[in-house]
């Protein structure tokens, strides 16, 4: 991820309980802990092993596996503060609705969302696979939601 957007998942995670505790052995420091996550989350295959991942931090498998979990919880505590979802009458869900009617056709009825992150497929997806990739084959694929309202 850019540096500003780590910074910025940095400082809303940073308060969250899950980091605090009464022992005197200390946690590592946060911004550690989200890097190994975003490491772990951001690999495929035997990449994402564990035993990999230790050893590109330097630390135990189990102390990644601690990291992992405590990232994912503090993100999955501030859930409602990453997703944002545009009321149906407003110009955001307009453009979306818009933008999805030229991409497939089939996704007329909802609202497209990426953010922009790339996530390496080791494989194009057989339905719709030349709307999730992108010319470069090599080029990972782009993280894409549709969000079907009645």
């Amino acid at each position: 991820v850019y540096p500003e957007v780590f910074d910025d998942i940095l400082d809303c995670i940073s308060d969250s309980p899950i980091f605090k505790n009464n022992s005197n052995n200390h946690q590592l420091p946060i911004a550690l802990q989200l890097a190994i996550f975003l490491s772990h989350a951001g690999h495929y295959g035997n990449a994402i092993a564990n035993e990999y991942v230790c050893q590109w931090a330097g630390i135990s498998v189990r102390l990644v596996t601690n990291c992992t979990n405590c990232v994912m919880i503090a993100l999955l505590e501030r859930h409602d503060n990453f997703s944002f979802f545009p009321s149906l009458n407003s110009t955001n869900a307009a453009h979306a609705r818009e933008y999805v009617s030229k991409i497939c056709p089939q996704w007329r009825n909802g609202i497209f969302a990426t953010d922009g992150s790339m996530i390496n497929l080791c494989n194009k997806p057989e339905l719709y696979g030349d709307t999730f990739s992108t010319k470069n084959p090599t080029t990972p694929s782009i993280a894409r939601y549709v969000l079907f309202f009645s």
